[in-house]
């Protein structure tokens, strides 16, 4: 079988995820790394006994390489130039949620992928989480009727990162970046990725930007929080929340509404870090009527070991290796971004903002 050759481009914490996933495979080659920080690369690598693979400070520099694909792995800002530039050196991607920092990127990194036929997948590892799927499945499947309001969200009671998550120069957003993203697609993938029409949101820093709560608070200049009304195509509501931090224990299950039943979701695990859509889901419950009753039956739970990052990561390998479509293809992504631009927007300027987005994508 042939040996698939990879880079990975910024050696953070993400970064080693990839690493480790990789190294987990067998005929895959970690050939080099990037890091614009004189000398992280190559600690990265050796620290791995990765010690004949190469280290660069420039990823340009890595992508002269005979790659067949790259892991994309940096500071949110850098998306976009660093995948320009992996899709032009003929190299396919996969990158790091966010995809990137504002809409008209998005769009870009959609037509150069487009134009160089080369995969750009990003890295939305919850989709393979198997009641991530199933619950697909049951939107999907047409139980549920016509789907016309969904409700989601996460909410962190205390869970605020601090260093590159926290600065809009590196980061560009806050809570929608980090941790909004994975809950828009946990409700727009399930939905199939309606195209999104309007958007009006408020976002605020309460807590990031009090000392009090944050240690880096001088520094912190994003969002902590943010709610948004969204309209989706086919006459879809849905209802959007985020939390870094805040004073309650939850933000609620999603929820999806439809004219035959309905379906909640509540978020996994317990504690100050947990109740996002980041990872696994919690119980799963159908609201239906049945002989005139309103009643309503959980959905067992599906047990599970998956490595989740890891299948992410599998998947992009055996996408390459087949020749096979993006496995979590930009197309849909660019969707996800464009809400979370557009929420921006309109939290910038007090109003309800229309998604405007290229008809040939």
């Amino acid at each position: 079988m042939k040996k698939i050759r990879v880079g990975i481009i910024g050696s953070g914490g993400i970064a080693a995820g990839h690493l480790r996933a990789y190294q987990a495979m067998e005929n895959v080659e970690i050939v080099a790394a990037a890091d614009i920080v004189p000398g992280k690369a190559r600690q990265f690598l050796d620290e791995a006994g990765l010690h004949e693979a190469a280290a660069f400070e420039d990823h340009r520099k890595l992508l002269e390489l005979e790659l067949d694909g790259v892991s994309i792995c940096t500071p949110n800002v850098s998306h976009y130039g660093t995948t320009i530039d992996a899709l032009q050196a003929g190299k396919k991607v996969l990158l790091e949620k966010p995809m990137s920092v504002t809409l008209e990127e998005a769009v870009h990194m959609v037509q150069v992928s487009k134009d160089t036929g080369l995969m750009l997948s990003i890295g939305f590892q919850p989709r393979y989480d198997p009641n991530t799927k199933l619950i697909r499945e049951v939107v999907q499947g047409g139980k549920l009727g016509k789907v016309y309001y969904v409700e989601v969200g996460g909410g962190r009671r205390r869970g605020m990162p601090g260093g590159t998550f926290i600065r809009k120069e590196l980061a560009g957003a806050g809570a929608m970046a980090d941790i909004g993203c994975y809950s828009l697609d946990f409700a727009l993938h399930a939905l199939g990725y309606p195209k999104p029409l309007t958007v009006s949101a408020t976002t605020s820093n309460y807590f990031g930007s009090n000392p009090a709560y944050h240690s880096e608070a001088s520094r912190f200049d994003v969002e902590d929080f943010g709610s948004a009304f969204i309209r989706l195509e086919g006459g879809i509501v849905l209802q959007f929340k985020i939390s870094w931090a805040m004073h309650m224990d939850t933000l609620g299950a999603s929820m999806f509404l439809g004219t035959d039943a309905g379906l909640k979701v509540t978020p996994y695990g317990e504690g100050p870090w947990s109740g996002v859509w980041d990872g696994q889901v919690g119980s799963m419950t159908l609201f239906h009527d049945m002989m005139g009753q309103n009643t309503h039956t959980p959905i067992p739970r599906i047990q599970h070991s998956l490595n989740v990052f890891e299948e992410k990561v599998k998947d992009f390998v055996r996408a390459i290796r087949e020749d096979a479509p993006a496995p979590i293809p930009a197309e849909e992504i660019l969707y996800n971004q464009a809400i979370i631009d557009g929420i921006l927007r309109s939290s910038a300027i007090n109003k309800e903002v229309d998604i405007d987005l290229p008809s040939d994508l």
